[in-house]
């Protein structure tokens, strides 16, 4: 008799999809690293720092004993998404927006010689000051700072903030590694076989769970060009966007698909076979391996159009959110970044089974021309952010988006998450079986 799907090399089907659903979430880490490494400066460039030479600028930090709690195995997890999503009317919240001079975002805070004396206690001093700011600017653009130059004194400046650290949205895929493990700070998008692709305007988000807010520091600047931070305002580009555009989108809703797993073998079996085959497979990758990414997904065939292709996608969601503090509606969606029809006009380096895309709520294709006013507002509101050793860029990440150019060199920027609440329950810990081993072989932790 013909094999049956789940006789089909089921464990390798599982470590390649394993792979593959959370890879677009962290834009590509595990690609190949075949893919071309930046060349020598030339004379007048940033003096290059090779991946050794970060290491030691950061080693004696990293494992320092400064008598703090080690936080990387007892983090709360990720806060719930608040959505409050209904009865948004665009035309006049744009018109209202329209009317307003909005806070500038990013807001730059430069540090001079007397605060830098200060320590922890500029932080501690301008506590509730910085509070407001951030609330009413989105985000603090904190430059000159020398306590934020490692990762112990980045660690002491959000905790003078009284920021409560929780793990990444998709920690549990086993593709957010740590920088430092015991100070709750995780790596950026550092790696070499990433550095030419671009990501993209998304919150650290997920229909399921949102972080609060984030902090991310530069310890290292691309040391040859590029690799500028981005930042926009979710407010400007709501206020930006075509209304015809955003209330169409709002009415339909959008479904982010996070992965694509092309199985034209199956395509091969005869009638009934191929139909039993198919519908066993997406029930193994439903079953086994997408419940380790704590997102709900449904795994389905062929909504691009590609009978063969089996997608992971999330649930549907409005790309329009209220702000859980102000109430005030902003762009919430990550279509900039995960939609296929921009991926592919500009630098991108995942693999097809990375690749993301975007949806209407009923899985329909959202017409380019769409997709390209919602870029035409938010690349309008992009602020480039050429980050230096030490600053820091602390966002409301309901509120604010954030991306990252391509670059060329050595680049070591990280980034801590913030919830609600301090001693929340610790999150079930699920960086073992698959996720430990993607985070063996593929992050490298």
């Amino acid at each position: 008799r013909p094999p049956r799907a789940l006789e089909i090399m089921p464990s390798r089907l599982v470590n390649l999809v394993a792979v593959g659903l959370p890879l677009a979430q962290s834009f590509g880490l595990g690609l190949p690293p075949s893919l071309p490494v930046a060349p020598v400066p030339a004379a007048g460039q940033r003096a290059a720092g090779s991946p050794s030479m970060i290491a030691e600028m950061i080693k004696p930090a990293l494992g320092s004993s400064d008598g703090k709690q080690a936080l990387g195995t007892s983090l709360p997890d990720c806060p719930s998404t608040k959505w409050n999503e209904d009865g948004i009317d665009a035309a006049e919240w744009q018109a209202k927006y329209r009317s307003e001079e909005l806070p500038v975002c990013p807001l730059e805070i430069v540090a001079s010689e007397a605060d830098n004396a200060m320590g922890t206690q500029y932080f501690v001093q301008r506590r509730d000051e910085l509070a407001e700011l951030l609330a009413k600017h989105g985000t603090l653009w904190l430059r000159g700072f020398d306590l934020t130059k490692d990762p112990a004194g980045f660690r002491s400046f959000w905790e003078s903030l009284d920021l409560n650290p929780c793990l990444d949205p998709i920690h549990s895929s086993g593709l957010r590694k740590f920088l430092s493990k015991r100070d709750a700070i995780y790596e950026e998008v550092n790696k070499q076989s990433l550095s030419q692709h671009y990501i993209g305007l998304h919150q650290e988000m997920t229909e399921k769970k949102t972080a609060k807010a984030g902090a991310f520091v530069c310890f290292q600047p691309a040391t040859i060009s590029g690799g500028e931070f981005l930042i926009a305002d979710g407010e400007r580009i709501f206020r930006d966007l075509d209304t015809e555009a955003l209330q169409t989108l709002m009415d339909r809703k959008v479904r982010i698909s996070v992965s694509n797993l092309d199985l034209d073998v199956l395509g091969l079996l005869p009638g009934a076979t191929k139909e039993e085959a198919m519908e066993s497979v997406r029930q193994l990758v439903g079953d086994t391996v997408a419940p380790k990414f704590d997102m709900d997904l449904d795994m389905i065939w062929g909504t691009d159009g590609k009978a063969m292709r089996l997608q992971a996608i999330e649930r549907a969601q409005s790309p329009v959110n209220r702000h859980p503090d102000t109430g005030r509606p902003v762009w919430f969606c990550n279509m900039h970044n995960h939609a296929r029809f921009l991926r592919e006009r500009r630098c991108c380096a995942v693999p097809e089974v990375g690749m993301t895309d975007v949806f209407f709520g009923d899985l329909s294709i959202i017409p380019g021309e769409l997709v390209t006013k919602v870029n035409e507002a938010c690349e309008k509101n992009i602020v480039r952010v050429p980050m230096e050793a030490g600053d820091v860029l602390l966002c409301d990440n309901y509120r604010v988006l954030h991306g990252r150019d391509v670059f060329r060199g050595e680049r070591q920027h990280a980034v801590s998450w913030f919830g609600d609440e301090s001693g929340g329950p610790i999150a079930e810990n699920r960086n073992d079986g698959l996720a430990g081993f993607i985070n063996q072989f593929v992050v490298g932790e």
